[in-house]
């Protein structure tokens, strides 16, 4: 017998689940940010990596420019880490780590809060989400 939630979760058409996958994902997200295991904004991201490469993973807003996409496609390329375009735009990544303003990626830094974010990214196998890149 099923626990009704996973009852729930069965019901969910794959864009509710995607809904609330983004949900959760940004809530912990904002997690994160308050045991500041994240590096915020682009510049910060870029130059982190170019340092001491702490960052485990990018991840990467919805609507952000073509520049800013290709700026973080070629870092996160040539310090061989992992980057996820999520299904969020800016402003509502920014509203979840705390920021008044848009956000257009983030970093994070501990492998612990990067396996419960895990869970939550947006897969690349799922139709209609073209939405996920992962450069390793």
């Amino acid at each position: 017998m099923t626990a009704p939630a996973d009852q729930e979760k069965q019901d969910a058409t794959p864009a509710e689940s995607r809904e609330a996958d983004t949900g959760h994902l940004l809530s912990t997200l904002g997690l994160c940010a308050r045991a500041r295991r994240l590096v915020i904004g682009t510049p910060m991201v870029c130059e982190a990596m170019r340092q001491n490469r702490q960052i485990l993973c990018v991840l990467e807003a919805s609507d952000t420019s073509g520049n800013t996409h290709s700026r973080l496609t070629s870092k996160c390329a040539w310090y061989k880490v992992p980057l996820h375009r999520l299904c969020a735009d800016s402003v509502s990544l920014g509203r979840s780590v705390g920021k008044h303003g848009p956000v257009a990626a983030v970093g994070i830094t501990d492998k612990d809060m990067l396996r419960a974010l895990e869970k939550y990214f947006p897969s690349a196998e799922a139709p209609g989400s073209e939405s996920s890149q992962i450069i390793n």
